[in-house]
Parts: C-alpha cells; sequence; structure tokens
C-alpha cells in the first residue's frame, strides 16, 4: 500500500504542475482581455491614421460593427453619413440611417481636385431625432474620414458611444502600383467584409440637407 503512494507521488506532483501552468495561462488571457483594446474589436488609436481618430476613441471595422450590431439590434444604430447620393447609388446597410454630414456640390476645387462639398448644419439635430446621446452609435462613411469627424461633432453635442467604423462602406484603397485594382476600394469596408449591404430604400431612414435646391427640368 505504502508503495502505491510512492508510485502515486510524482504523478499528483506533475498534475500540480500542469494545473499551475494552466491557470497561468488562464490569467494571462484575462490580463490581456482587460488592457488591450483590440480584445473588445476595438482598435488601438496608434493603428489609425489621424484623420481616422476622434475624441471619444471608440473604434471598429465594418465587420465587428457588424457583429456588434447584430448582438444588440434593438439598441445599437448605425449611422451612414455620406451623401444621399452615395447612400442611394453605391449601396448602404439594410439598418443604416443616412444623415449627410454634407452634401455635395458642383464646384471644382481645383486645390483638392474633386468637387467641393457643403456642410449639413443640421446634422447633429438630425441625428438627435432618432438617437439619445447615451445610446450606442456605430458611425459609417466611404472609408472613415467623414465618420470621425461626425463623431467628434456628436460628442462635442454630448454623446458618449459613438463609434467610428473605420473602414466604412467602400473600404481602403488598394497602394500597389502596377496592379490593376491600384486606387481601388477593394481591402476591407463594409461591402468587402461579407457584410449585408443594399440599394433598396426606405425614406423613413433617410435626413437630407435642407439647403436650397435647383429647380428640376420639366
Amino acid at each position: 500500500m505504502a508503495k502505491s503512494i510512492e508510485r502515486l507521488k510524482p504523478m499528483n506532483l506533475h498534475l500540480t504542475r500542469a494545473r499551475q501552468y494552466s491557470l497561468l495561462i488562464a490569467l494571462t488571457g484575462l490580463l490581456t482581455l482587460f488592457i488591450t483594446p483590440c480584445a473588445f474589436g476595438q482598435q488601438s488609436s496608434l493603428e489609425l491614421p489621424k484623420g481616422k481618430q476622434t475624441s471619444l476613441g471608440l473604434y471598429l471595422t465594418a465587420r465587428e460593427a457588424y457583429q456588434k450590431w447584430l448582438a444588440d439590434p434593438e439598441n445599437v444604430k448605425v449611422l451612414d453619413v455620406r451623401t444621399t447620393e452615395e447612400y442611394i447609388f453605391i449601396g448602404h446597410a439594410p439598418m443604416a440611417r443616412n444623415v449627410p454630414l454634407a452634401s455635395q456640390t458642383y464646384q471644382w476645387d481645383s486645390d483638392k481636385q474633386h468637387f467641393a462639398m457643403k456642410r449639413n448644419p443640421e446634422f447633429v439635430n438630425q441625428v438627435k431625432e432618432f438617437a439619445k446621446p447615451s445610446e450606442t452609435i456605430l458611425v459609417t462613411c466611404r472609408s472613415g474620414g467623414r465618420s470621425a469627424m461626425a463623431v467628434n461633432l456628436l460628442a462635442k453635442a454630448g454623446f458618449t458611444n459613438v463609434y467610428n467604423i473605420t473602414d466604412g462602406m467602400e473600404g481602403d484603397a488598394v497602394k500597389e502600383p502596377g496592379s490593376v485594382f491600384q486606387g481601388q476600394r477593394l481591402k476591407n469596408g463594409w461591402k468587402n467584409s461579407g457584410n449585408p449591404w443594399t440599394y433598396e430604400l426606405d425614406p423613413e431612414l433617410m435626413r437630407f440637407v435642407t439647403n436650397e435646391m435647383e429647380e428640376q427640368p420639366e
């Protein structure tokens, strides 16, 4: 009997060390969870270009944003701040409300080499029509720049839980000289991440810039 007990002692020691090792791994995982923003599906601002950073410091990729909405669709709102034209013709997330941060003009900006845009003066008020400052809002644009500006405007107005979707609807542009895809937005983004999107429109989900409209030809 004594010999049997002696034979078991090394085995018990081995099991004890194995349990200690498992516990160490588990504790390491928990520490990583608490100290690493990415563990929550949130990118660090150090990984982002300055133009995509916000005062609130809350970030998600398009793929992560869809999963966050899917987990609580009644309380998580998706806000698309692109122009009405982009929302209509490029497509949009089915659940996304469209409140343009700015409207498209037809005045050519020779310095920036694109048509100028005009800021929507009612942007914050239009968002307040469907969202409270304490609610969770996931903001998207084309590729994360305008959405960052929108988040900062909402933060100044008292919103506290607003995330920037850093790769937007279309994603970042391919930067591979010589590639046939050079300059095309194919790297990431809502449309390139397997998330649902549509061209179908629901006017109830749209707000419009209240600029004077040009008279339509007959």
